[in-house]
């Protein structure tokens, strides 16, 4: 199966490539940016609570609990990479892909 550009599978993990835009209206999946996956947060972007949002939407979405969402790089960058233990590429393409 041919991934897309901003999700590889590290053995049994994905590691997704975001770009974030904190501070939106809703939280919500905005399609590709680039070779990122953007993701619109309705968090600011103070003291961790972008993150904090982050994490509880990929894990919401991904079905797994907010322990397996691991943020790798980027915490003060809209530029991320998140690790989701456990999940097969297949199925975190399908709950994120639009």
């Amino acid at each position: 199966m041919n991934s897309p550009p901003w999700l590889r599978a590290a053995g049994d993990d994905v590691v997704l490539a975001l770009h974030v835009q904190p501070g939106a209206k809703k939280t919500e999946v905005a399609g590709q940016h680039g070779d990122a996956l953007k993701v619109r947060l309705g968090a600011p972007p103070v003291d961790g609570k972008a993150n904090d949002c982050l994490i509880a939407f990929l894990a919401e979405r991904l079905g797994v609990p907010k322990a397996r969402v691991l943020l790798e790089a980027g915490s003060t960058s809209r530029q991320k990479r998140v690790r989701i233990v456990g999940v097969e590429t297949k199925a975190a393409v399908a709950a994120l892909a639009q």
